[in-house]
Order: C-alpha cells, then structure tokens, then sequence
C-alpha cells in the first residue's frame, strides 16, 4: 500500500519511515536536495521538489488510492499543497500535526483544513506506536467504500476465480459479496472450470457455496467483474479491464482495472479481504468466517508457511466467529488413495541430491496430485526443497517448494521455465505450466527420465548443489532420454 509523505523535518521523516514502513510502501517529498541526498544514502525513498508543484507529485506516480501525509509545520501553510495533491488525483489526504497550534490563526487555519475533508493525525499517537495501525486501518476502509460506491449501481456482479477453485478463492468470493451487500442472485461467484480436489468439493458442498460454470459469452453479460485470488492476466487475453482485483500474488501486467489491492506478502487473500471487512465493521456470517478461516489455514500449511503477521491477525479474528468442527470436517478429505498412489510414485521414481528432492510423476489426472506431492514431501526431515512434475492435459506443470531457509521458488520457476510457458510464485511455492511441444523443444523431449533429468538439474544448479548426473559426468546437465 502506498503512502507519500511531505515533510520537511529530518528527524521526523526519520521517525516515519521507521514506523509507517513495515506496514506501508512509504516515500517522501522533500524541497532540499542535501536533505534529499542524505535521505537516499540512509535508504529512504525520496523525492525531491516543490510540494506545491503539480509536476512533484507526477512524478512520483501518485494515484486516488495513494495515502498523502502532510507535516503541518508551524511556520507552513499546507493549504496550498492539499490543494496541489487533490489536483495530482490523491483523494486520501492526511495532516499530520507536528506540534500543537501556538495561535489563534494557527488553530483557525486547522479549523478550517478539517472542514474541507482532511483528516487530521496527531504526532503524539505515532509516539506511541498506534499510527500506523490508526492510518492502515483508515486508508482501507477509504478503499473499500470507493469500490462499493463504485459497484452499487450494477444490477449484477461476476465474481470471477481462477480454474480450479481453492478454500481461499472460494472463501474471498463469498467475503466480497458479503462487502458488497449483495445475494448469490446479484453477485455471481463463476469460474471457467469447476473445483476438483477432494477437500474443494467437500467445503462447497458443506458451506453451500455455489460457483456458476461460465464460458466465453456469459463473461460479457455482466456490466460489472471482480476478480479475487487471480489476476486478469491469468485467463490469456480473455479479460482485459475488469473493475475490481484483491490478490495475494505478485502484481501482474498487460490489463487495467478501476480498484486493485494486492498485497503479495500476505499469505492469503482472505487476509486481505478480513482487514476489508473489518475496516468497514462488516457483520461476517459464521459460514462466510469458516470459510475464510479454513482458506487462510490452508494457503499458509497451518500458518507455517509465506505467513505475514497480518494473517496471524485475520486468523485469530476469525477464529471465533466460526464453525471449529466444520473446519475439521473439511480437512478429513485431503488425503485419498489417488493420492497415496502418486506419494508412492513419487519415491520410486525421485532423485534426491543434498536437501533437494525431485519427481516425475508422468501423465496425471489433476494439478492437485502434483502440488500436494510437492507439499508432503517438505515434510521429509532431510528435504528442504522439492520440485515436481507431471503431465496433465498435454502440459508440463512443475510444482516448487521450499522452506524458506534458501532460495526463491518463484525466481527459480521463471529463470528455468518462464521462456517455455506461465511461470511464478512466491518465495516458498511457485509453479510453471509449459505445453508439451514447447517443453520438448527446449529440452529434448517430455520423457519421464528426461523430465525428470532437466527438473532436477535445473534446480540443483539454481541451489547451486551438484546433480547426480554432474556427480558422474564431472560437468553439464545431459542425461540420457
């Protein structure tokens, strides 16, 4: 979230940036350059330039959903500055009160800036710690009201999720048509390809969640789509302006949108989507918080895994506002016999070098059997990193994960495979998806050992840990297909 702040006193651009930063992308507007300068040498992201410039705040790309602070000095008239960031697009325009006002024309010029709409912030609350949080929580209930002012008019609303469904895509559509003040009737949850993993269907089924089957056409009746848990990119050029995406994967190009939120340290979207509920006090029904309880456990492996500490905080809200013994149920079903089957597969046919465990598991049925595999194998007391592969509908798709102690999944997905097909992710679990014919192009071909040979040496490059194959051959990543 990005926060602009003009100030003009060290110490207390100082203290901003060490309080606002771990919560919001804070940078600053200065008129010196030496202050400037010694700002940028301490890590500081600056600005320099006139605060009653129109230009200043061009160039520093601020936009309506920008939060702007601005120190109310008491030799400074900030009237003309307001005026200058309404004029740039910001609409969320905070004071922040440096001081106490000495005079009556110093109280009456607060007097009046509050009347205009400016919201007014006492540095005595930054001291003790509580801005931040205060500010946070204000600027995303500012949001949230914009995007349901927005959306108010519209007879009915596509609230689109990716292939597939999970808990949390499913969960953040019932949580936005909970923000949105809407019914099943009047805010569509669609997908283009239904649920399919066991643990999917069962929490549908039991919190009667119902996701309309869309095609080409159905997309374009709607006057009005969101987006949640996925990014419009996703769907290959299908959908190019929607008005509303709330995502926790890395921001993605190549479309245009009214409202966005995404926050791609978090480790759920239904984080997002609980200090969006919160912000605005929303009543949250006890389906809608199991849902969303039971999707933030299941994103982050029980909190263990890509947590921020804000979906500690969305967990520990949510907890109790719902259904413990419904959560419970639902995770009943995440392991079968199909899946026993392809664990089995996995270890006869691994190849393991250090820490690094790696797989084919040939033609399967889902993507689900590749990721849950990938994800049991972290649990191996010698593996800190597993990456495997399968071949699903005439696609390569290769799941990474790792524990967080080295490396980057999503660098290593996109560095080894971004040329050949969609790759990305996070620090702990990304995933590429490349057609067979490109696969097989690049590497030779989309045999089982072949497979497994480029996956296992690519990695282990990447870790900078020798392959089996280097072991015997003293240099290179050539096996035999």
């Amino acid at each position: 979230m990005k926060c602009l702040a003009v100030c003009q006193d060290e110490l207390l651009i100082r203290l901003l940036a060490r309080t606002l930063k771990p919560r919001l992308d804070v940078e600053f507007v200065v008129e010196d350059r030496l202050l400037g300068r010694r700002l940028d040498d301490a890590g500081i992201a600056v600005h320099v330039g006139n605060p009653r410039r129109l230009d200043t705040y061009l160039k520093a790309d601020i936009g309506p959903a920008t939060c702007v602070i601005v120190e109310d000095a008491p030799r400074r008239n900030p009237g003309r500055t307001i005026e200058t960031i309404r004029d740039a697009g910001s609409t969320l325009v905070y004071l922040l009160d440096a001081e106490q006002p000495r005079g009556p024309k110093q109280r009456e010029r607060r007097r009046q800036l509050s009347a205009s709409g400016v919201t007014r912030l006492a540095l005595a609350d930054l001291l003790r710690g509580a801005l931040g949080a205060a500010l946070e929580r204000s600027i995303t209930r500012a949001r949230v009201e914009q995007y349901q002012r927005f959306l108010a008019d519209a007879d009915r609303i596509l609230i689109l999720l990716h292939n597939d469904p999970d808990p949390d895509a499913m969960a953040s559509g019932l949580a936005l048509r909970t923000l949105l003040h809407r019914t099943r009737t009047t805010a569509i949850i669609g997908t283009f390809q239904g649920a399919t993993r066991p643990e999917n269907i069962r929490m549908a089924n039991l919190l009667d969640i119902q996701i309309e089957l869309l095609n080409r056409r159905s997309v374009t009746e709607f006057p009005r789509i969101a987006t949640v848990d996925v990014q419009p990119h996703y769907f290959g050029g299908l959908i190019n302006r929607v008005d509303l995406v709330i995502d926790h994967h890395p921001a993605r190009a190549g479309y245009s949108a009214a409202f966005k939120d995404i926050r791609p340290d978090y480790g759920s979207t239904c984080t997002i989507l609980t200090e969006h509920l919160r912000a605005v006090d929303a009543n949250i029904s006890e389906r809608t918080a199991t849902a969303m309880l039971y999707a933030i456990k299941s994103d982050t492996l029980f909190l263990s895994r890509h947590t921020d500490e804000s979906d500690l905080d969305a967990f520990r809200f949510l907890y109790p506002l719902a259904n413990a013994a419904l959560v419970r149920k639902m995770e009943g079903s995440e392991t079968n016999l199909e899946r026993l089957a392809c664990l089995t597969k996995a270890m006869q046919c691994g190849e393991i070098s250090g820490s690094l465990y790696t797989s084919h598991l040939g033609e399967v049925a889902r993507e689900d059997l590749i990721t849950f595999v990938a994800d049991f194998l972290l649990q191996v007391e010698e593996v800190s990193w597993s990456v495997v592969s399968g071949i699903v509908q005439r696609n390569v798709v290769i799941s990474a994960r790792n524990l967080g102690d080295s490396g980057d999944a999503g660098k290593f997905v996109k560095r080894s495979f971004g040329d050949v097909g969609s790759a990305g992710g996070h620090r702990v679990m990304a995933k590429a998806v490349a057609t067979v014919d490109r696969f097989a192009q690049k590497f030779g071909s989309v045999e089982p050992d072949r497979v497994l040979a480029v996956t296992h040496a690519l990695a282990g490059e990447f870790l900078k840990t020798p392959t089996a194959s280097e072991r015997r051959r003293g240099s290179g990543i050539e096996r035999p297909a």
